[in-house]
């Protein structure tokens, strides 16, 4: 299965949240040290501070080192952790176009707009026993073109625009399902004519993830993209 974390979600938000305790408290004791001239024990919290950040970076940089980046053929679905159960992305279609829309709301793009058909899909076979059938709201989602030099895409506002007037563009990527449920989102991208062997990264929008142990937004971590 492919995923967007190399090490459990769980594991990697308990690690994140223990670690910010931990450092939290030391923190604490240094500044009420420093404050009541005990530079002793200030010199042991510092020092205890150092270490376990230190040792939080290694595991983080460890997982990311131990990652590598995949690119999924057509249909391959990519898993994304939501604690308790797990959300998969696939790509079922890709259309180029000069144009989207109709008169006179119709936009022309600057170079070929890249019409990528998303499925979103909750995966029912993932959720915990006592989960239930309660609704799953999605975290948020950054979609990105990524050619074959390197270079990045973020979707085209207007050329989105002009295919949601359509009615064309499906249900959006915040939509919530419940297990089992699934449903199909049209992404627009303006991309210049020399943009070549483009692939779809799918990732999350919180910040927060960049510090999570395993997780695909830490740093340096291997990416898992979709070939068009």
């Amino acid at each position: 299965m492919d995923t967007n974390v190399n090490l459990a979600a769980p594991l990697g938000v308990i690690a994140l949240m223990g670690t910010g305790l931990v450092l939290g408290v030391i923190g604490v004791l240094l500044i009420y040290s420093l404050a009541v001239r005990r530079f002793g024990r200030a010199k042991l919290a510092a020092l205890a501070l150092l270490i376990a950040g230190a040792l939080y970076l290694a595991l983080l940089l460890a997982f990311a080192f131990a990652s590598s980046d995949r690119v999924l053929a057509r249909g391959g679905e990519k898993h994304f952790c939501e604690i308790d159960c797990h959300l998969a992305y696939s790509v079922v279609d890709s259309k180029q176009t000069k144009s989207i829309g109709n008169v006179p709301e119709q936009v022309t793009a600057r170079g070929v707009f890249t019409a990528v058909t998303i499925k979103t899909r909750f995966d029912e076979t993932t959720i915990n026993p006592n989960r239930g059938n309660a609704m799953l709201y999605p975290n948020s989602r950054v979609l990105t073109l990524v050619d074959d030099q390197g270079r990045r895409y973020s979707p085209a506002i207007a050329g989105q625009r002009a295919l949601e007037a359509t009615g064309a563009a499906g249900t959006p990527l915040p939509t919530p399902l419940r297990p089992g449920e699934s449903y199909t989102t049209t992404v627009v991208f303006d991309l210049p004519a020399d943009a070549g062997n483009p692939t779809l990264l799918i990732n999350e929008g919180e910040w927060v993830t960049h510090f999570v142990i395993g997780h695909e937004n830490s740093p340096f971590h291997g990416k898992t993209r979709f070939q068009l």
